[in-house]
């Protein structure tokens, strides 16, 4: 086999389990591997650490498969890792209508496959040279494990460029989904757009953190920001919320939002949806002395890079410092970090901060992080991305 030799001493995070291999760590490559190929990783003094897929490309220049020795990379590899995962969200995507992640990349032994169920569709992402190598592969394994009415890839990202691959996007395997193809999620419904949505077409990660809300909005005036197509604003109503505000930049996806609250049965009077930059929108609410008793703060990601940090939290910053002022005494702010690079610790920092240069007292009533099956490996913790914070303002 084709072999990735480490410089001496950098066997530890190996040993440890994590699934990266970064190009500074490897002294030599015994062989010629294609983009994607099996690799097998070897320490300084040529100790077995790890199978792994080959990507010349990327900083991350090895994703590990297996850290088991001759364990075989082929279907049979595939299949057991996607029944394991599969069978782990079983209570999850009961129902016609369900949706849930089912394959998550790294934290799953799969690194670089994201596969998300949507009622009978399936949607995944080839995030790596390894799961690209074995599309074919994967996607024989997922027909025969779940006989999806149809599979339909979203590789549309950035990421895939650091890996020397091109975004691409489109069916894959059986039927093209319908334009806006609805799921279920608890007593909410909500029409999904695979096809061009953000991410998979829906924010499955904040499932769980949408119910926590209800809990939250009863008798509230509700401010959600960077609402997508509604999902906070939805639970908030079926919470009993008197009123909730949706801001989005996408008039296009402010429709779907108005969709949703018609599907779930609410009556549209109690929902104004506002198009808009959110730091605009939030200046002008402060500056009419417009106030709320609940607001949601739920931004994309603003630290993409190292050298993004200091943009990205003056971010994070700004949109907490401003909710801050806009909450009534008593009011409640849910928010949010999906910056990996931005750590729990810093993101609470960021929020006091914005609480103190608001001139509020503030108390952390919860800490919340993404849903069950958007899962961590404990020897992968930048799978931990997204952390939010359920603070009450005094």
């Amino acid at each position: 086999m084709i072999s990735i030799v480490l410089k001496p001493g950098r066997e530890k995070s190996l040993l440890r389990h994590h699934p990266w291999v970064f190009s500074g760590a490897i002294g030599s490559l015994e062989g010629d591997p294609r983009p994607g190929g099996t690799v097998e990783i070897l320490s300084g003094e040529r100790g077995f650490l790890g199978t792994g897929a080959y990507s010349p490309h990327s900083q991350i220049r090895v994703r590990v498969w297996t850290f088991q020795r001759d364990q075989p990379i082929d279907a049979s590899f595939f299949r057991a890792r996607m029944d394991a995962a599969i069978r782990s969200r079983a209570a999850r995507f009961t129902g016609k209508e369900g949706a849930c992640r089912l394959i998550n990349a790294e934290s799953d032994g799969l690194p670089g496959l994201v596969v998300d169920k949507y009622g009978e569709f399936l949607v995944c992402q080839f995030l790596s040279a390894g799961s690209e190598h074995w599309r074919a592969e994967i996607l024989d394994q997922l027909q025969q494990i779940l006989s999806p009415a149809g599979i339909y890839e979203r590789s549309d990202v950035d990421v895939r460029l650091k890996e020397g691959l091109e975004p691409r996007a489109g069916t894959l395997r059986g039927a093209l989904p319908p334009e806006l193809l609805p799921i279920q999620e608890g007593p909410c419904r909500f029409l999904v757009d695979i096809s061009k949505g953000h991410k998979t077409g829906f924010y499955l990660d904040q499932r769980d953190n949408r119910q926590a809300l209800a809990d939250y909005a009863h008798g509230c005036s509700v401010l959600n920001c960077f609402a997508y197509t509604g999902g906070f604003g939805i639970w908030a109503l079926r919470g009993g919320a008197d009123h909730v505000t949706d801001v989005e930049s996408s008039s296009g996806v402010l429709e779907r939002a108005a969709r949703n609250v018609e599907i779930n049965g609410f009556n549209s009077s109690k929902v104004d949806h506002l198009q808009g930059d959110v730091f605009q929108v939030l200046r002008e609410f402060r500056n009419f002395n417009r106030c709320f008793d609940l607001i949601v703060l739920d931004p994309p990601k603003f630290v993409d890079s190292r050298n993004q940090m200091l943009k990205g939290t003056r971010g994070y910053k700004d949109i907490n410092l401003l909710a801050f002022k806009l909450l009534n005494p008593g009011g409640i702010l849910f928010t949010f970090s999906c910056s990996g690079l931005v750590p729990p610790d810093l993101f609470q920092k960021i929020v006091a901060d914005a609480a103190l240069d608001a001139g509020r007292d503030a108390q952390i009533l919860r800490t919340l992080t993404q849903s069950p099956d958007h899962p961590t490996s404990l020897n992968f913790p930048e799978g931990a991305y997204l952390k939010g914070l359920v603070c009450k303002a005094h």
